[in-house]
């Protein structure tokens, strides 16, 4: 199978190359050539800036068997896709967002596919707010873009949604930051209690299902939401980290308001605390393309192990005012 992997030149993205590579496919690797990839002459490198002409001209007269796309954001990105690829492609699958869900008005949870539809969100004055709301708008902008093209042309698209994905060498180093957290043996703040249910995926499980899907026409105009079946809370997954670890946690509940006046940030104190974290259900995957998902204690091990079989030389950004988080937490 000839595959076209767009963007996704980190995690999920160059697994998802290595499993297609090991099962004897052609894939050829479309970005903007800023990062350095590992596969040497396995892979064929188009290097180009997608929302430039480069993208149509470089894909001019080419074909694939699939594309997968991780880097379309906008419904100008989508409308570029189907206009350069065309005919051209046998299925094309968009990675989307659960963020698709959380942009509308009372939104479900767990939301489910059919939920996707409905009025929407005004955008927010704050600008982390904002940002974030923008990201699931022009997702949603594109996901409409690949629909469309599927009832008017034919245009052979499945999307998937996914919410926050957890894996070995994140380059978010969501996980990692509470590890370094839990090695030092200090207190580990946890805004507003960490009692609030997650439902996030394993970077291994989207990779499997990506591979397993290319080729089935029956998914074709169909989104499909890609998520664990188990909902901790975040003291559950920091307890069971800490079990991994073989160190003792010291769970800080503080409220965020209380963070916030103190000049820290939530999210890059505790990743897992933020509102735009999207609570999918997975039923549909599971009875229509046999989606399989590692229980949650598995696929957690395995990021420790690998963090402790490779550590790094420098902690994650969000560690940088550790010492403030140590001085709350002595003064509640």
């Amino acid at each position: 199978m000839r595959v076209l992997i767009v963007g996704g030149n980190r995690f999920v993205g160059r697994a998802l190359a290595y499993r297609l590579i090991a099962r004897g496919d052609e894939v050829t690797l479309h970005n903007r050539g800023s990062l350095v990839d590992p596969f040497g002459a396995r892979v064929e490198r188009i290097c180009v800036d997608r929302t430039t002409e480069g993208f149509a001209l470089a894909l001019a007269g080419r074909s694939f068997d699939a594309v997968v796309d991780f880097a379309c954001f906008t419904a100008a990105d989508a409308r570029g896709a189907v206009t350069a690829l065309g005919d051209r492609v046998g299925h094309y699958v968009f990675v989307s967002t659960g963020q698709v869900y959380l942009v509308r008005d009372g939104c479900p949870s767990p939301a489910r596919e059919t939920d996707y539809a409905g009025p929407l969100m005004t955008a927010p004055d704050d600008p982390k707010e904002r940002s974030e709301w923008d990201y699931g708008m022009g997702k949603r902008a594109a996901e409409d873009v690949f629909a469309e093209a599927w009832l008017s042309r034919g245009f052979p698209s499945t999307r998937l949604r996914i919410p926050m994905v957890n894996g070995e060498r994140d380059h978010f180093r969501r996980i990692e930051g509470y590890l370094w957290r839990l090695l030092d043996r200090g207190p580990v703040l946890v805004p507003d209690g960490g009692t609030r249910p997650t439902r996030h995926v394993y970077s291994g499980a989207v990779v499997r299902a990506i591979a397993n899907l290319l080729g089935k026409s029956d998914t074709f105009g169909v989104a499909y939401n890609l998520a664990q079946n188990e909902t901790p809370t975040l003291v559950e997954i920091l307890e069971r980290l800490a079990s991994h670890l073989g160190a003792q946690p010291k769970l800080v509940a503080v409220p965020r308001t209380r963070l916030v006046a103190a000049g820290l940030d939530p999210a890059a104190i505790s990743p897992f605390s933020g509102r735009w974290m999207s609570f999918l259900d997975p039923t549909l995957a599971h009875e229509r393309l046999g989606f399989h998902h590692e229980p949650l204690d598995e696929y957690l091990g395995r990021v420790v192990a690998c963090f402790l079989a490779h550590p790094p030389d420098e902690p994650p950004p969000g560690y940088a005012r550790r010492l403030d988080e140590t001085a709350l937490a002595a003064g509640l």
